[in-house]
């Protein structure tokens, strides 16, 4: 295995679970893509990997199976089309993420993320975190998903007076869920990019080796560290006003459909279907979301019944089970069970009442899936010795009502009481 695999990171690129492969995040902001993007990404696929791609849920698309060899064409294939990973791994700013791309306030968010993705993608004096900093930008709290961010915007108002977002910072999911705090109410836009910088500022120079932004509000207090930002000199600084034509590359949401991407497993081939389909009745865009599935918003001309029939003729549906899985064991070095595996036996299990409900499946307790915020999560904890030696998987079932972050009504369930528990939601 190279010894440049750790160098790789911030370039998007984690090894795989399987010897001499690699796994190659590509970065959306706020999940959205072109058509010739996505045929691009699936070129990719189908040409150094095996065809076969993962949607994530912070809206991002990874592509595995490939070899180190080829990692340098990966990434001019993807820039050839103005695709960027750098950041999508390691110590810098992931991707700008929305849970609420069906929102009609979207357009101003989408304005929101892209500026901040331009801001802060390879820009040295933002790759050198402790750890991840994950930045988020909501039309509404719906989701909660800004609660899990580093930096999670929710927008509070949109008018002649400009756009004004509620900050959050320090949340965060793992091993240790904490969720953000209000850090400031009403932040107009221009000082949404200065403020994260003093943020991240004092993220770098008070927080150890691989801790999230949460460790330091705890063990400082959110008091001291709301002083250390003030200190940092951009924190009251406010940007000129943006100027210019909209930012903003979906169209207006006059009609919105989703395709069902089971499990968020997709072919190369059936990307390529998606991105057809976007092109003659989207204005060329689609967007991965946050359940890890493709939606569009349709284009005015566009007939909202004709272009269901459409997608249905691809063979996509809309309506599956709301089931959001990582890639677990498949590929991940992290991973301690079979998720797509584990997933399939559970919706086996499910009744009519369960499958009408939201679940969120994690390969082990990084919870990359977000089960705290379905409405049913299951996070794969540890591997246990049975009776006879063998290492059996044990999960822990966390219920949501809606309401922050979801609780642990049972611990350490073998597969076959997970799947009882299941049973019993009906």
């Amino acid at each position: 295995m190279s010894t440049h695999s750790r160098e790789y990171r911030l370039d998007g690129i984690y090894r795989q679970r399987q010897e001499s492969f690699y796994m190659q995040r590509v970065k959306l902001t706020a999940g959205v893509i072109s058509a010739d993007q996505a045929r691009a990404v699936a070129s990719v696929s189908t040409r150094f990997g095996r065809g076969t791609l993962h949607l994530t849920t912070r809206g991002s698309i990874e592509i595995h199976w490939l070899e180190e060899a080829d990692l340098p064409a990966v990434k001019r294939s993807l820039a050839a089309v103005g695709l960027t990973s750098r950041g999508a791994c390691g110590g810098a700013v992931r991707g700008v993420t929305c849970a609420s791309q069906g929102a009609v306030g979207f357009p101003a968010v989408e304005a929101m993320a892209r500026r901040l993705h331009r801001h802060f993608t390879a820009n040295p004096r933002f790759e050198r975190f402790p750890k991840k900093f994950k930045i988020g930008v909501e039309a509404d709290a719906a989701s909660r998903r800004h609660l899990i961010q580093d930096a999670g915007l929710v927008l509070s108002a949109s008018g002649e007076g400009g756009t004004h977002y509620d900050l959050y910072v320090a949340g965060g999911l793992g091993r240790e869920p904490q969720p953000g705090f209000l850090f400031e109410a009403g932040v107009c836009e221009n000082r949404v990019i200065p403020l994260i910088e003093a943020i991240a500022c004092v993220y770098v120079a008070h927080t150890p080796a691989g801790k999230r932004l949460k460790h330091l509000t705890r063990t400082i207090g959110e008091a001291e560290f709301r002083r250390l930002v003030a200190l940092e000199p951009s924190a009251a600084e406010e940007l000129p006003p943006v100027s210019g034509l909209p930012e903003h590359l979906t169209p207006v949401a006059a009609a919105r459909i989703v395709a069902s991407v089971p499990l968020g497993e997709l072919s190369s081939a059936r990307l390529t279907d998606l991105a057809d389909f976007a092109a003659q009745w989207s204005d060329g865009f689609l967007m991965v979301t946050a359940n890890q599935d493709i939606a569009f918003h349709l284009s005015v001309e566009s007939d909202s019944d004709e272009a269901v029939s459409a997608l249905q003729r691809t063979g996509f549906s809309a309506s599956q089970v709301t089931f959001r899985v990582c890639p677990g064991t498949h590929n991940c070095l992290a991973g301690l069970s079979p998720t797509r595996d584990i997933a399939s036996t559970v919706i086996e299990a499910m009744g009519p009442t369960a499958q009408g409900l939201s679940w969120a499946l994690s390969g082990c307790p990084n919870s990359c899936t977000q089960p705290q915020l379905a409405d049913v999560g299951i996070v794969t904890t540890t591997l246990v010795k049975d009776e006879s030696g063998e290492r059996t998987t044990r999960f822990d079932l966390y219920r949501g009502n809606g309401q922050g972050f979801g609780t642990v009504v049972a611990k350490s369930l073998t597969l076959e009481e997970l799947c009882h528990a299941v049973r019993a939601i009906g």
